[in-house]
């Protein structure tokens, strides 16, 4: 069984490219499987023909993909099977989105065994991500294995991967500092909009959403006690919870084009598929605004604010990649934490790793048992017949004893009788072992 992990993140595409390859949350499951009839009906030379298992991780910096393959094994390990498996993926991708695989292929990365656990266990303990240490993206990961489960995509080898993955995840925040002193993109977008305005208390924010990391940018925000706070989304409801735990309004998405003017600071963050502001709603509200600054955060992937808005004289556009330089501040303090967190994975990735190349003999043990059970059987049944036929009960047990040795050791001895050279040298110093025999 060979393991592998093939994606683009943050520090191998743009967002431009990582919004088209990102797979909206509902879609995960269809993802999934359509992924393992993909790679199904691939040619079986490639690393990932025959995958029974998939599961795919989708987030604003990454798109990945997890697959445990039982192709044959020619080639896993080397360059070859990478790049069959980069290709594989890649065309995946790009069929699925509509893409052109030479503009996707150059963008990702394969990470074959081995290299694809620590992978795992680096992207569930927040050492991939773009603000180190983060916790969000384990919540993600988890989710994207609840997902891939109902969607069949789990068998044994990935179950058993993203268990130990959280298993890991869990041991290396508990007994490391590596989150203690996270910039967060929140924090970060805070730090940002004060290098616009001179103190956030004196703006009128507008949160745009109202999932995980708006409510994360709202509490960053409301500790500097803006004018107005303000959160629009397409539910209503949903936007007043959340607005009314700062003391704050909510508004309907649809209520924008009306309303954008009045807000200094705007985070956005939906689960959109396409733009949901335009570069004619921001001017339009630039207009209305007489010109005086707006500074923006478009934190969703794929993008909620277009990309052209940033050319906009007074508009300060931000996107999660514009974030990447402000968050990694204060890594210094952070490398013995971080130095502490990849030893405590290189040791898990053995173990997980002494556990795969176990599962590998178990085809094995289970045919050595069907083998003994079957001359047992045998043997047990040529006993009972001499039984029947009144035959004495001690020199039938004492026939059935010398069977059975007899039949155990034919294999072992015929492979010592034809075997020359270092192969019976081998078997040799491998069979008392074996029979537990003293030499």
């Amino acid at each position: 069984m060979h393991l592998l992990a093939v994606g683009l993140n943050h520090t191998t595409a743009p967002v431009s490219l990582r919004e088209k390859v990102a797979f909206p949350a509902d879609q995960i499951g269809q993802a999934v499987a359509s992924a393992r009839a993909w790679f199904g009906r691939a040619d079986l030379s490639s690393h990932l023909a025959q995958t029974g298992e998939a599961a795919i991780l989708s987030t604003c910096n990454r798109t990945e993909l997890y697959a445990a393959s039982t192709a044959a094994a020619g080639g896993a390990g080397g360059t070859g099977g990478i790049d069959a498996a980069i290709d594989s993926t890649a065309h995946f991708l790009a069929d699925y989105h509509k893409l052109s695989y030479a503009e996707l292929r150059p963008f990702l990365y394969a990470l074959p065994q081995d290299n694809a656990v620590r992978h795992a266990f680096r992207v569930a303990s927040g050492l991939d991500s773009m603000v180190l240490g983060e916790p969000q993206i384990l919540g993600q990961m988890k989710d994207a294995v609840r997902q891939a489960d109902a969607a069949g995509g789990l068998g044994t080898y990935l179950h058993q991967l993203f268990q130990r993955t959280f298993a890991v995840a869990k041991e290396v925040r508990s007994t490391t500092e590596i989150g203690a002193h996270s910039v967060s993109m929140a924090a970060a977008a805070v730090r940002l909009s004060q290098r616009i305005f001179d103190s956030i208390s004196g703006q009128h924010v507008l949160f745009i959403g109202a999932g995980e990391m708006i409510e994360l940018c709202a509490t960053h925000f409301a500790a500097q006690n803006p004018k107005s706070l303000t959160v629009a989304n397409r539910t209503l409801e949903r936007g007043e919870t959340l607005a009314h735990r700062f003391n704050g309004a909510a508004l309907r998405l649809a209520d924008l084009p009306t309303q954008l003017s009045k807000f200094d600071i705007v985070v956005s963050c939906t689960a959109s598929s396409l733009p949901i502001i335009g570069l004619g709603l921001v001017e339009r509200a630039v207009k209305a605004r007489r010109h005086k600054p707006i500074f923006m955060v478009d934190l969703a992937v794929p993008r909620d604010i277009e990309s052209e808005v940033g050319r906009l004289d007074d508009v300060f556009l931000y996107t999660v990649d514009d974030l990447a330089s402000v968050v990694q501040s204060g890594v210094e303090n952070r490398q013995a934490a971080v130095a502490q967190a990849e030893a405590i994975i290189e040791t898990r990735v053995q173990s997980f790793m002494h556990w795969i190349d176990s599962r590998a003999v178990v085809p094995v043990i289970q045919d050595l048992h069907d083998a003994g059970e079957s001359l047992r059987m045998a043997e047990l049944e040529r006993a009972r017949k001499l039984l029947a036929k009144g035959e004495d009960i001690d020199a039938v047990l004492d026939a059935l004893s010398r069977g059975l040795t007899a039949k155990f050791l034919h294999g072992p001895q015929q492979a010592l009788h034809h075997a020359q050279g270092d192969e019976r040298t081998q078997l040799v110093q491998l069979l008392p072992q074996l029979f537990r025999t003293k030499r």
